[in-house]
């Protein structure tokens, strides 16, 4: 386990290594010149190669790069218009637009962004699991049939329009939710609860369509196995078949795919967050890639590469321990 652990840690470093590269070239080649949005619309050339040499825009790209891994270890000396600041480690660099060091403006935002990804996905979760497994027990009933028309009709929704009518239904018509506000749980958990409650059902909505169908038929595949039905033969509770057995062995794949739609919901909380006002990592992300804010553009891009990369790993080890035939090498 312990190998298998650090082969993982490093591979996932490797491909954070990499995404940083691809990141850092593609606004290398970008139009647009971050120094003359930094420096504003009324400046002269004069003033914005002062503020290009000021953010080290004049150096050569794999310079800059250089000073961002530095930065990521060690620590690095920024150069600011009241100064010089050194951004301790890790560093994840200086914003263009207003000095402020990237590592703070994420841990500002991240609260927001995390509350809106495991909640969504704990709710996912549940709606996803539970109606797939009620829809295999129920096969060719009228329950398994309203099940997938609602999961059809989930899948094809995007997380724009459900939102939507999720604010026009309980907001504006019903009035039996505030309109979303963000609050931190530290603050207040109950209003924190009750502001992230239609985020939640926005994103949930559409990911537990797709696990309602993927449990549903993985459930049917272990319930036709030759072992549950060596169970049911001697006479042991269908309850206890189902719940001990039966929906273990689903729950693998279950288990393996939600690792990927951990990394997958940071695109959709983007959407979120900017109809719901939620001051989160999606936010920021759309803000500086508008302005080419090219460290804090990076600093997300890792975050949220960091998060997928570390719910894999914990998929992997999840996944062996939900089906012991599964070895982890």
């Amino acid at each position: 386990m312990t190998g298998y652990l650090l082969r993982r840690i490093a591979g996932g470093l490797a491909v954070l290594l990499v995404l940083s590269v691809i990141i850092y070239a593609v606004f290398y080649v970008a139009p647009g010149d971050p120094a003359r949005l930094a420096c504003g619309p009324r400046c002269n050339p004069e003033q914005i190669r002062q503020v290009r040499e000021q953010l080290g825009l004049n150096q050569p790209v794999y310079v800059q790069y250089w000073h961002f891994l530095q930065g990521l270890v060690a620590g690095h000396d920024y150069s600011t218009g009241t100064g010089t600041m050194h951004c301790q480690a890790p560093c994840l660099g200086l914003s263009y637009q207003n000095d402020q060091p990237v590592t703070d403006l994420i841990v500002q935002r991240l609260p927001a962004t995390a509350s809106l990804a495991v909640g969504a996905m704990v709710l996912w979760l549940l709606l996803g699991v539970g109606s797939g497994v009620l829809s295999a027990l129920r096969r060719g009933g009228i329950t398994e049939r309203v099940l997938t028309w609602l999961t059809l009709a989930g899948t094809a929704t995007p997380v724009f329009i459900t939102g939507l009518g999720l604010l026009m239904l309980f907001c504006a018509y019903l009035r039996w939710l505030p309109f979303p506000s963000y609050v931190p749980l530290t603050d207040d958990p109950e209003q924190w609860a009750w502001n992230m409650l239609l985020p939640w059902l926005a994103l949930a909505l559409l990911e537990s369509a797709k696990y309602a169908r993927l449990t549903r038929s993985s459930m049917l595949e272990t319930l036709a196995e030759d072992h549950i039905r060596t169970f049911r033969a001697y006479g042991l509770a269908e309850r206890s078949i189902v719940g001990g057995h039966a929906l273990r062995g689903a729950l693998a794949p279950v288990i393996a795919l939600s690792a990927a739609d951990f990394g997958s919901i940071f695109g959709n909380a983007m959407l979120t967050e900017t109809m719901f006002g939620l001051p989160g990592l999606g936010q920021l992300m759309v803000t500086s890639t508008k302005t080419i804010d090219l460290p804090v553009v990076v600093g997300v891009v890792l975050v949220t590469g960091t998060a997928v990369v570390v719910a894999n790993i914990v998929a992997d080890v999840l996944y062996a321990v939900a089906d012991r035939r599964v070895a982890l090498r």
